[in-house]
């Protein structure tokens, strides 16, 4: 089944070229089938991006997806056209408002990890956004700055700030391969990594949640959250290929202007050398967690959607 998108949204003509089944709301409403529905909370400043990022993860699976994207009500963008904020996003507040329920719910990261979640300007919505997927939302998953955060308001764990940024592609180890979520893993996998923070597995232990994929080098990576029907991975397996080579230009730009020492992604490029293609090394399991997670809410969401919360 495919993912079912706007016609005009920019992720609908990428996918389409990329082979991934996408349909349109025309479409759509012929079949009679009750979609899953999920919500893509975007805090990622290059939207596009992230939304093709995710429909493409998501879009894989046997199951018809209805794709609804998210934004904070007062945050504006600074780098996405305000056009296409207009047409594709609603803001939280209103979805709220409207009292409607998601079978899932996407958290993205956010390049603001430097400061205390406590001193993010919409920190306060986003509380609201956590405790309303209580009573809304079957299943959330928090990616990085999201997961953090999440894991920080409901448990009180620390984020901790990092002497030098861990980037690159880490080595990460399959701790519970009996996990659903972790279906079809090998024992261990490559993933890549982007951050100034992390968080410490004595913590997480101490919160008594289980940890599912963790490196030795970087940390624990996929954390579980069953009280909270939730999960949160602190890296990136959505990345595109070439998304740690943008970031790596992007800071040597920084660079220019801050001073800052710029390190090479680590385990990245061939050779260490930046002018030849990396690699991808992780899609395959990228595809496995996000339509494991896919799958295990089909598997135990209501078909009634005003029965998710009760």
């Amino acid at each position: 089944m495919p993912i079912k998108l706007p016609a005009d949204l920019p992720a609908f003509d990428v996918l389409t070229r990329e082979g991934v089944m996408v349909m349109s709301e025309d479409q759509a409403s012929r079949q009679d089938i009750r979609p899953l529905r999920i919500g893509l909370l975007n805090l990622m400043p290059k939207k596009i991006q992230t939304e093709n990022q995710f429909a493409r993860l998501i879009g894989a699976t046997p199951l018809q997806i209805e794709l609804s994207l998210i934004r904070m009500s007062e945050h504006q963008a600074r780098n996405t056209a305000a056009e296409h904020m207009e047409s594709f996003y609603r803001p939280f507040e209103e979805v709220a408002a409207s009292g409607e329920k998601f079978d899932g719910l996407l958290i993205t990261g956010a390049p603001i990890e430097h400061l205390p979640f406590e001193e993010v300007t919409y920190w306060d919505e986003l509380t609201r956004v956590f405790d309303w997927t209580q009573t809304h939302v079957h299943s959330t998953f928090g990616v990085c700055w999201g997961g953090m955060a999440m894991i920080h308001y409901f448990h009180g764990v620390k984020k901790h700030l990092l002497e030098t940024k861990q980037f690159g592609c880490y080595r990460h180890m399959n701790l519970t391969p009996q996990s659903p979520y972790l279906r079809g893993f090998s024992d261990d996998l490559v993933m890549p990594v982007s951050r100034w923070t992390e968080m410490r597995k004595d913590e997480i232990e101490a919160a008594n949640l289980p940890i599912l994929l963790h490196s030795n080098e970087v940390g624990p990576a996929l954390v579980e959250d069953p009280a909270h029907r939730a999960l949160y991975i602190f890296n990136h397996l959505e990345y595109d290929s070439g998304t740690l080579a943008e970031e790596y230009q992007r800071d040597l730009e920084t660079n220019q202007i801050e001073g800052a020492e710029i390190q090479l992604p680590v385990n990245y490029y061939p050779g260490n050398d930046p002018e030849t293609t990396p690699p991808n090394r992780w899609r395959s399991h990228a595809h496995l967690l996000y339509g494991n997670w896919i799958n295990a809410i089909y598997q135990t969401t209501p078909f009634d959607l005003a029965a998710i919360g009760e």
